[in-house]
């Protein structure tokens, strides 16, 4: 059961506003901290419009105080006028080293073309690291070939960031959650894990329904996988979020199920979990629109939400949540007084 929320009135930061640095619309957020505490806040940085195809760039900005103030705009990744976006960073424990899961397709073809296979190309998956705190990233290595099964089309990274299992004997496993479509048929949630620190990926479990997904571990070990439900916009049945378990490090998944304590308008959503396995999830909560960008807490792995803010914005969309070195929550969002895709904002919020 949840409690009523809160509206926070405190005022967050914009980080990529519209416009910005020649262009048209930032979004995608992923938010991570590097070993040095260095906030780093990823987005799709789309030239020409804010539609999903055309020429997108992968870009970063820096906060080395905690998110007080924030540096200029670096670009990781720049294909001409090809998408390079769905950033899914992930800290690699007691080092510097940071891994950056990516997408790339044709900038000329959609999302649509891709699922049916009369695309110029298809969606192909990257990774690039940096080992000194993201100043500096390797060239993106295709890792497609490992990681998307022959029937697949479309394919999607995160968007949001990935974890490293803390406990159990999966101890040290990077895990990204991804989604793809099949051709011919659904879309469906799946993760990727890598054992040796980022430089293989293997495939893991298929949930079979589902898309854009976000994962966290909670108690002894296990991984809660939320998901984006697969429905038409506005379409009142089952607005719910769904979510599903996994007991092996991320091999298998349970069926999925909606939890009807977290209301969607088919979007993006973020999930993350503390050292003392608090669980903390944030998506626009509303069952049509995207708006009211909301942070929720569980403290039973993810079975109730008995605290809840509302974040400052009139509509929201995507979002990606960090818990910083000193255990608070940072919320990195899609939002907007005319639009969600107005600006990119950034927040600390006490719940």
């Amino acid at each position: 059961m949840n409690t009523l929320s809160c509206i926070l009135t405190i005022a967050a930061q914009v980080i990529f506003a519209k416009g910005d640095y020649g262009y048209d619309t930032f979004r995608i957020p992923a938010i991570v901290q590097a070993a040095n505490g260095d906030l780093i806040a990823f987005a799709e940085a789309r030239r020409n419009g804010a539609g999903d195809t055309g020429d997108i760039d992968l870009v970063m900005r820096r906060s080395s105080d905690n998110g007080e103030n924030w540096g200029g705009m670096c670009v990781i990744w720049d294909d001409a006028e090809n998408v390079c976006g769905n950033p899914a960073p992930v800290l690699v424990a007691g080092s510097s080293r940071l891994i950056l899961l990516l997408t790339w397709n044709d900038g000329h073809d959609s999302e649509k073309a891709i699922h049916g296979r009369i695309s110029i190309d298809t969606r192909r998956v990257f990774v690039t690291h940096s080992d000194d705190n993201g100043y500096n990233w390797s060239p993106p290595r295709e890792i497609t070939a490992d990681i998307k099964a022959p029937e697949w089309t479309w394919y999607a990274t995160g968007p949001c960031h990935g974890i490293q299992l803390q406990k159990g004997p999966h101890k040290g496993r990077l895990i990204i959650p991804c989604d793809h479509g099949v051709f011919g048929s659904h879309y469906a949630s799946h993760v990727i894990f890598s054992d040796d620190g980022g430089e293989s990926w293997h495939l893991g479990g298929d949930v079979g329904e589902g898309n854009e997904s976000t994962v966290c571990e909670v108690r002894n070990g296990r991984l809660l996988l939320n998901m984006r439900a697969n429905r038409k916009r506005n379409d009142p049945e089952n607005p719910w979020r769904l979510t599903a378990l996994s007991k092996d490090g991320g091999r298998t998944f349970t069926k999925a199920a909606f939890d009807k304590n977290l209301p969607e308008p088919v979007c993006q959503g973020s999930l993350v979990s503390d050292a003392r396995r608090t669980v903390y999830f944030s998506n626009p909560a509303h069952t049509s629109e995207r708006r009211n960008m909301t942070l929720r807490k569980s403290t039973d792995a993810g079975r109730s939400w008995k605290k809840s803010v509302r974040l400052p914005g009139k509509f929201a969309a995507y979002s990606d949540l960090c818990i910083l070195q000193d255990g608070s929550v940072a919320i990195l969002y899609e939002t907007g007084e005319n639009t969600a895709y107005d600006t990119i904002s950034f927040a600390i919020i006490d719940i």
